[in-house]
């Protein structure tokens, strides 16, 4: 481990401890995080905590009130429902050219990203879990040759909060977010274009139970 690695490390144990907390539901929606309550609990200093949470606003899981601090993102039901929605529309109408990109090369590439994203929910943190989940659906989408799409859709991802907070409220749910995924492939595989869309409606809608 270098020096640099060393402050590296010790934010990002921060920020995935925090990860942690949120989706166990020890940090609520909405609730505020004070810098010092976090240093004591998590035993670190304030610059690794004042980082961890400025991460944590880039990916959707806290959000920063200037002159008042962090607090855990409080979705917005009725928006992120709409938001949903237009992925459905886009992500599926992006398949048929998708199924027609898939060469076996781009097909291995996925489903090693698929097979990632297993490894990191066995033996990752949850911040690895959630990259490795991006990783997937990047290169997924990046079959599409229409960047306008795939544009699009990262920005639709922005205006949610993140699954860390959201959809992955349970380890059950992440593996299924899992078996999805391989599902996904084997559709591609089979260049079954609506199977794919089917799955992956479902696999955005994210239904409870």
């Amino acid at each position: 481990m270098t020096v640099t690695d060393a402050p590296l490390k010790a934010w990002m144990n921060v920020a995935d401890l925090i990860a942690r907390d949120v989706r166990s539901g020890t940090f609520s929606p909405g609730s505020w995080l004070k810098q010092i309550d976090l240093e004591q609990r998590y035993g670190f200093g304030r610059s690794d905590v004042r980082r961890a949470l400025d991460y944590l606003v880039q990916k959707r899981l806290v959000q920063h009130v200037p002159n008042r601090g962090y607090h855990v993102v409080l979705p917005d039901g009725d928006q992120t429902a709409h938001i949903l929605e237009l992925r459905v529309i886009l992500e599926t109408a992006a398949v048929d050219s998708i199924v027609a990109n898939a060469t076996p090369t781009a097909i291995a590439r996925i489903d090693a990203l698929a097979r990632k994203f297993d490894e990191m929910i066995l033996h990752g943190t949850v911040l690895e879990q959630y990259e490795a989940n991006l990783a997937f659906h990047r290169e997924l989408l990046g079959l599409c040759p229409n960047p306008e799409l795939s544009s699009l859709v990262t920005d639709l991802r922005s205006r949610t909060s993140s699954a860390l907070a959201g959809q992955w409220s349970t380890r059950a749910r992440v593996e299924q977010s899992s078996r999805e995924h391989h599902a996904m492939v084997q559709a591609l595989e089979a260049r079954d274009a609506q199977q794919l869309k089917d799955i992956i409606a479902l696999h955005i809608r994210q239904p409870k139970g």
